[in-house]
C-alpha cells in the first residue's frame, strides 16, 4: 500500500475516532463572565476589555488563563477571547461537556482564542488538546496550531507556516479506543 494512501486512511481514522456525541455545556451560553487580572481597562462604548497580567477568565464552566487578553463583546452579546501566554508559561481553556458526567476539554497554548458566537477554539504556539474523563485522557492532540469545531465536533491540527516536509510529523495524536471509552461512561 502506498504511501499517501495509508496516510489517507491513518487521517481518516484519527478524524472517525475524534467524533463524539458530547457538546460543550450549553447553560455556559447564558453565564456572566467574570474577569480577574493585575489590570483591567473597559470600553464600555465599544465593549471591548483588555487584561494584562494573571488572567482568568470565567463563564460558567470555560475557564481560561494567560498572561494578557483581550475581550470584544458583539451587539449580539457574544465573547470573543484572545488570551496569550508569555515565555514562562503559555494560556489554557478548560470546559466541561454537555453529556457524561465529569467530561471536560482542556487545552493550552502561546495564545488561546475561543469564537462564543461560533463555539470555535484556537489554540495557537505548541498547542495541546485533550479530551478528559474523570481526569483521566482519553485523547490527546498535539501540534503548532489547533481548531476545536465544539458545534461540528471536528479538531484540526494545522503545522506552522514555515514548516518543510523533513519537520514531519508536525502533529501527534493519541486516541483511546472508542469501546473501552463508552462503556466506562
Amino acid at each position: 500500500m502506498s504511501f499517501l494512501r495509508k496516510l489517507a486512511m491513518h487521517c481518516g481514522l484519527i478524524a472517525a475516532c475524534f467524533i463524539t456525541t458530547a457538546h460543550a455545556e450549553k447553560a455556559d451560553q447564558d453565564k456572566p463572565v467574570v474577569l480577574e487580572a493585575e489590570k483591567v481597562s473597559v470600553n464600555d462604548v465599544q465593549q471591548v476589555y483588555e487584561l494584562d497580567g494573571q488572567v482568568l477568565l470565567t463563564k460558567g464552566s470555560i475557564l481560561i488563563t494567560g498572561d494578557k487578553g483581550n475581550i470584544k463583546v458583539d451587539p449580539e452579546g457574544y465573547e470573543y477571547v484572545d488570551v496569550q501566554g508569555n515565555p514562562e508559561s503559555t494560556a489554557s481553556f478548560r470546559q466541561r461537556r454537555e453529556g457524561p458526567a465529569n467530561e471536560f476539554m482542556q487545552g493550552r497554548g502561546q495564545t488561546v482564542t475561543y469564537n462564543a458566537k461560533t463555539e470555535l477554539l484556537t489554540l495557537t504556539g505548541d498547542a495541546n488538546l485533550k479530551r478528559l474523563h474523570n481526569m483521566q485522557m482519553l485523547d490527546q492532540l498535539n501540534g503548532w496550531k489547533i481548531d476545536y469545531d465544539d458545534v461540528l465536533q471536528r479538531y484540526k491540527v494545522t503545522p506552522p507556516p514555515n514548516a518543510k516536509a523533513e519537520d514531519l510529523p508536525l502533529a501527534r495524536s493519541i486516541l483511546s479506543p472508542r469501546r473501552k471509552a463508552t462503556l466506562e461512561k
